[in-house]
């Protein structure tokens, strides 16, 4: 049993319990080491064995590692003794937003700046192929600047869960939040159903109670199927079309993110630069979710992030055979997806490379700065999920006739970079790039087969 002022692995101090659920219990705590604030939720390993919920303390704790954002919570840490699971999470010192609510309505400043930062997340955590499914104010919680944080990814989804038909089957969410698609168990798309979610919590912010409330449960399913609700005379027009969109029953005629996000009432006051988070541009250390439900005696498997190595400025021959794996260079060259980077090998002079690459730079309307040493900075002109992407380009002279570019994010949207990555700027080369001995032989594979 955990008690407040006890000592978790040496490593953090106990204190108070925050709240509880069936399998769980969180507590606040601090790190021994950096006095940092923290959250620690504590699973029953026996409780969840017994009920079937492995599956779904992986996808949590999978989810959770995958949205990194500044309007999230955090996940820090995972440790696990023999009986029990530790989530080490970012601590939210304001409470849940539904403490706020219950004292009355929001202004519409305040409900609009709550608004804007859950779609802010949750547009994120749709670009990473996560739903939520059971947002509500009791899942979003406040720091101690009053930034909202989205939490509880225990019914969460990832895109991968979807069956063939495209759309998740599984029935869960909080009645009064729920879609209309999500109750009609006829399969549902986890974006729509998550905005309809979002579209309930700004009833709630700025009306200070439910668009869809009856005592009768059957009767609130039937106002949410056919969307009946009525907004209060202090909502402004503007607010109530915005409404009428989120609300819309028929989630293929449903407003989607983006536009809601091009909405004038969205945009006022909206901080369109997006915060940095301080895990940014930096890749997690590796995690075995299954070491965590083993029979361990005590296991830490940290979640932080680790610093890429230094790399060589100046290559030869023998630095790249040393980088690869025996003298096949494939591993080497070719694009990892996983990666914020990949490599790319000419035998062209370097000028030609340069000029290559101000083409395709041209047709992307990328600008294109040069910088001394062969560096090349490819900046976009429109803001991303995390900022105007920015991509640098180092070209390493080998001869005067084979060169290595290096190709690598330098600020913005990881998976925007791999996109452009895998989508334009790859094809674009593909006709002066020399292929290395892994492409060659998927290039025989393929004619081999036809």
């Amino acid at each position: 049993m955990e008690n407040k002022g006890s000592m978790l692995m040496q490593r953090y101090e106990l204190g108070r319990l925050l709240g509880q659920g069936t399998f769980a219990k969180v507590y606040y705590a601090r790190n021994l080491k950096t006095s940092q604030s923290v959250a620690i939720k504590v699973i029953d390993k026996e409780k969840i064995f017994k009920v079937g919920l492995i599956d779904q303390i992986k996808r949590e704790i999978s989810v959770m590692r995958l949205v990194r954002h500044p309007n999230v919570v955090q996940l820090y840490e995972v440790m696990a003794t023999k009986t029990k699971i530790y989530f080490v999470m970012e601590y939210a010192k304001g409470g849940e937003l539904f403490n706020k609510i219950a004292k009355g309505k929001l202004k519409e400043d305040v409900a609009r700046k709550y608004f804007q930062q859950l779609i802010s997340a949750v547009d994120f955590c749709h670009s990473r192929g996560v739903y939520h499914r059971d947002l509500k104010p009791e899942n979003l919680l406040l720091d101690e600047n009053g930034n909202l944080k989205v939490s509880d990814f225990g019914l969460s989804a990832l895109a991968e869960s979807r069956h063939q038909d495209g759309l998740l089957h599984t029935t869960c969410g909080t009645p009064a939040y729920v879609a209309p698609e999500v109750i009609s168990r006829k399969g549902y798309d986890g974006a729509k159903a998550d905005i309809w979610s979002c579209g309930v919590i700004l009833f709630v912010l700025m009306a200070g109670y439910l668009p869809f409330h009856e005592s009768n449960l059957m009767e609130m399913y039937k106002k949410i199927g056919k969307g009946e609700f009525k907004c209060p005379n202090w909502f402004p027009s503007d607010v109530r079309r915005l409404m009428s969109k989120i609300l819309d029953p028929n989630p293929n005629t449903r407003i989607f993110i983006a536009k809601i996000m091009e909405n004038s009432w969205f945009r006022k006051g909206f901080y369109s630069k997006p915060l940095q988070n301080e895990t940014e541009g930096k890749e997690l250390a590796p995690l075995d979710v299954d070491v965590v439900f083993g029979p361990c005696e005590k296991t830490s498997t940290a979640v932080e992030t680790k610093h890429d190595s230094a790399k060589p400025t100046n290559l030869n021959a023998f630095d790249i055979i040393s980088l690869s794996v025996g003298f096949d260079l494939s591993g080497l060259f070719e694009v990892n997806d996983k990666k914020k980077e990949a490599r790319f090998t000419f035998r062209q002079p370097a000028s030609a490379v340069i000029s290559k690459l101000e083409d395709i730079a041209k047709c992307l309307r990328l600008k294109v700065k040069k910088i001394d040493g062969g560096l090349l900075k490819l900046e976009g002109s429109k803001e991303g999920r995390k900022g105007v992407l920015s991509i640098d380009a180092e070209i390493f002279e080998v001869t005067p006739f084979f060169h290595l570019m290096e190709v690598k994010k330098s600020s913005g949207d990881t998976l925007e970079f791999q996109k452009m990555l895998q989508e334009d700027i790859r094809p674009a080369l593909k006709d002066i790039v020399w292929p290395c001995q892994g492409d060659q032989q998927q290039q025989q594979q393929q004619l081999q087969s036809t």
